[in-house]
């Protein structure tokens, strides 16, 4: 199962998330980013010629997967920011507090098993007014796809390092503390239902008002 998950895998993920859609969704959405970026699940670097030198400063790449760094380091070559490697779990970000402008999430959410912790983290890093991009794909709101990607979620899991079908990005998202800012969801075209309810978009951190107590 480890060279299935190191080895093979790697390859088959690359494959999927660069095709010919993925990859316009991916040119509409990464540009975007400034500053220090924090993208979560970089994966085999897909993004990096995506980003704009002009506007970003440095990447850090948050990858745990040995396999997938090995399958970044072609993209890495021809980056046209500056990468740091951060090799944790997304659960796990070693950065200071508001330090990062911009955090990126492509095809990442499903796969985190703590997403909620995940998403704590990202909050914690980004700085006040910063943005979250995300790009995911998840639950269906149509009744008739949902109980499929209910149904075949658990084998998906196996076969997909980990990659849930059935999640409603959206409301993970709000849920940990983010104001979504813009939000579009909608079919991939040409993409299997089960797999291709796409929710992509932007969200804030939301600051809390401070109050003064007079004494």
């Amino acid at each position: 199962m480890r060279i299935y998950q190191e080895r093979v895998l790697p390859h088959i993920i690359d494959r999927a998330c660069s095709v010919g859609q993925v990859m316009k969704l991916r040119r509409q959405l990464v540009p975007r980013a400034r500053g220090r970026v924090l993208e979560v699940g970089m994966g085999s670097g897909i993004n990096l010629a995506l980003y704009n030198p002009e506007a970003v400063e440095l990447v850090y790449g948050l990858e745990p997967s040995e396999g997938m760094r090995r399958k970044a380091q072609h993209n890495l070559s021809y980056s046209p920011v500056p990468v740091e490697w951060l090799g944790l779990p997304g659960e796990t970000i070693p950065l200071e507090d508001e330090s990062v402008d911009t955090v990126l999430l492509t095809f990442t959410l499903c796969t985190i098993p703590d997403w909620h912790t995940a998403l704590e983290e990202m909050k914690r890093v980004l700085k006040p007014g910063g943005e979250l991009l995300f790009l995911e794909h998840g639950e269906s709101p149509d009744n008739t796809v949902r109980k499929w990607q209910n149904r075949i979620n658990p084998g998906w899991k196996k076969i997909a390092g980990g990659c849930n079908l059935n999640r409603n990005i959206a409301s993970l998202i709000s849920q940990a503390g983010f104001e979504l800012e813009t939000l579009e969801t909608f079919y991939m075209p040409r993409a299997p239902r089960i797999a291709g309810y796409i929710y992509t978009g932007v969200a804030r951190k939301q600051v809390m008002a401070e109050t003064a107590v007079l004494k």
